[in-house]
């Protein structure tokens, strides 16, 4: 029990943490047209200087084709959306807080990327791609108006992913291996722990505060393995995919396949840290993190151009001029369907092709991925 004057100061500091956080969390609201949101996110995307941008630690897109058109058909329609958070920065960019999937499927509609599917009102819009609309709709399309919620730049990256948590508790869009603990038991599942400990791939592997949190240094090694196991294999659903990898193999990892993929790991490692100066971190990036995406392509097309030339983990140069080609920026930037099959089998090819010196013809790369899955 707390006395009458314990209660009175504990009023009192609680009235100045109130008062301390709604200052951080201020905000103001503004409307941007779908064109000019798509802009900004899209204009400086592959140097990481986008006006609008995803932090590193919701990259990922998780939407299926059936959502994002629902979403599309939801804009059509004028029904309520609702408001995508936003934090402005330091240097007046905009970092999203919330919003991120719905952003991504406007700019892939836009880019004609994406198809829409099932659509249960607008039934004569499915199997449309935006440049099938007629131009009155194309422009009133482009013209709707996308309400914001723009956070002060003194809102701290803490406040920023704590209302990420808190708006995403529930949905599918967290998705990582906190949500794995059930099936984490296993001999495989120790080898990947031990794996993720390992100090030259967390040198190699920068994360951020919160990316460490969710246990993500876990899922990229996770991941690792199991595209090089299942690969070329992979079908949708990546949640799903690691889940039923890491169920089999915590049944079936026998000592010899341990010692195997410990030295593939370690080659690997050795072979990123000789030749890529910046590790698991894009060259052109500003921020000093890893990217998901970044980090599958080039893992796992260097397994595999080092299985097939073992000479090249004691080569003293490697040409990596491609690194900083359209290509390679095209089908690692994380816009749309980041991981669809062919989207993922694209990357990895064109790393594994681009170190064997083998060139990668993106025109038609980019025309396979578009195609229907």
């Amino acid at each position: 029990m707390y006395t009458l004057e314990q209660k009175v100061a504990r009023a009192e500091n609680a009235d100045k943490q109130i008062f301390l956080h709604q200052k951080e969390v201020a905000y103001d609201t503004r409307e941007f047209t779908i064109e000019i949101l798509v802009s900004k996110y899209k204009i400086g995307l592959e140097d990481d200087l986008s006006e609008i941008y995803v932090p590193e630690y919701q990259r990922e897109f998780v939407w299926d084709l059936e959502r994002q058109s629902k979403f599309i058909e939801s804009v059509m329609l004028g029904l309520p959306i609702p408001f995508i958070f936003i934090a402005e920065m330091l240097d007046g960019r905009f970092e999203i807080v919330d919003g991120s999937q719905r952003i991504r499927t406007l700019v892939g509609f836009l880019n004609n990327q994406l198809e829409l599917k099932k659509l249960d009102m607008l039934t004569d819009l499915n199997g449309f791609h935006f440049e099938d609309l007629s131009i009155p709709r194309q422009r009133k399309f482009k013209n709707t108006v996308i309400r914001m919620i723009v956070l002060s730049d003194k809102a701290t990256e803490e406040i920023r992913t704590e209302m990420f948590k808190r708006i995403n508790k529930g949905s599918d869009i967290v998705n990582n291996m906190e949500g794995r603990k059930g099936i984490l038991k296993g001999s495989f599942s120790t080898f990947i722990q031990e794996m993720a400990k390992n100090d030259l791939f967390i040198n190699l592997c920068p994360l951020s505060v919160l990316s460490v949190k969710r246990q993500e240094r876990l899922e990229l090694v996770l991941r690792f393995f199991a595209f090089i196991d299942e690969y070329p294999n992979y079908s949708k659903g990546l949640g799903k995919f690691l889940d039923k990898y890491l169920e089999n193999k915590n049944k079936n990892f026998l000592e010899e396949e341990k010692n195997e993929k410990l030295i593939i790991f370690q080659n690997m490692l050795s072979f990123v840290e000789k030749h890529f100066e910046k590790g698991f971190v894009k060259p052109v990036s500003k921020v000093n993190l890893t990217s998901k995406i970044y980090f599958e392509s080039v893992a796992v097309g260097v397994v595999f151009a080092l299985q097939k030339q073992p000479e090249l983990l004691e080569k003293e140069t490697i040409n990596l001029d491609w690194l900083n080609s359209e290509g390679f920026k095209k089908v690692v930037e994380p816009i749309f369907n980041t991981h669809s099959p062919k989207g993922i089998k694209s990357r990895i090819n064109f790393v594994e092709n681009s170190l064997l010196g083998n060139p990668t013809n993106i025109e038609e790369v980019l025309e396979a991925e578009n195609e229907d899955e």
